[in-house]
């Protein structure tokens, strides 16, 4: 038996609703406009988490970042972790838990501390990690922007090569695999 032998008779008997296309593309909505309405979740002012967001992950330091800012480099460390940025907080998972049995109540802090390493900045740094989670709202608003301003595929001024060659020759040529 065919596919149009099976087919033969079918016939609908319920029709789909046209709601149109769904809009949701807010990607043109500048960054500093959508953390704006979250500030009170932020270390710092919204024009500083914005300009922070962008050195950083333009490839500047954490303290590069914050001067460019105008904040303090613990600040910017701050203002990057409630962005959703990995990778802010100086302790390894391991010297994490014993900031978490610190926060527990099961150490000492000076003990807590000299197991960390020793570094008060570190260890009040990783208490504001393991203590203040990143809002979902500043985490999607971040990681829309910086989707949205990649310059991987876009043709960017800032990428090495002609606009047809965004990676500036970094992947080579096929031709030179033979």
């Amino acid at each position: 038996m065919t596919l149009s032998e099976i087919a033969d008779g079918l016939e609908v008997t319920a029709s789909q609703r046209d709601r149109g296309v769904a809009v949701a593309d807010d990607t043109e909505t500048p960054l500093v406009d959508r953390l704006a309405e979250h500030a009170g979740d932020l270390p710092c002012t919204p024009a500083a988490t914005a300009t922070l967001v962008d050195a950083y992950t333009a490839g500047r330091s954490v303290g590069d970042a914050a001067r460019e800012a105008g904040v303090t480099p613990m600040t910017g460390a701050k203002a990057l972790h409630r962005c959703g940025v990995e990778g802010v907080c100086p302790l390894a998972p391991s010297r994490r838990d014993v900031v978490r049995d610190w926060l527990d109540g099961r150490l000492a802090r000076s003990e807590a501390v000299a197991l960390t390493g020793g570094d008060e900045a570190d260890f009040a740094l990783a208490t504001y990690v393991e203590t203040h989670d990143p809002p979902s709202e500043i985490v999607e608003a971040v990681d829309a922007h910086v989707a949205g301003s990649a310059p991987l595929g876009t043709g960017s001024a800032g990428s090495a090569g002609s606009d047809d060659d965004v990676l500036g020759g970094a992947l080579g040529s096929p031709d030179g695999l033979r």
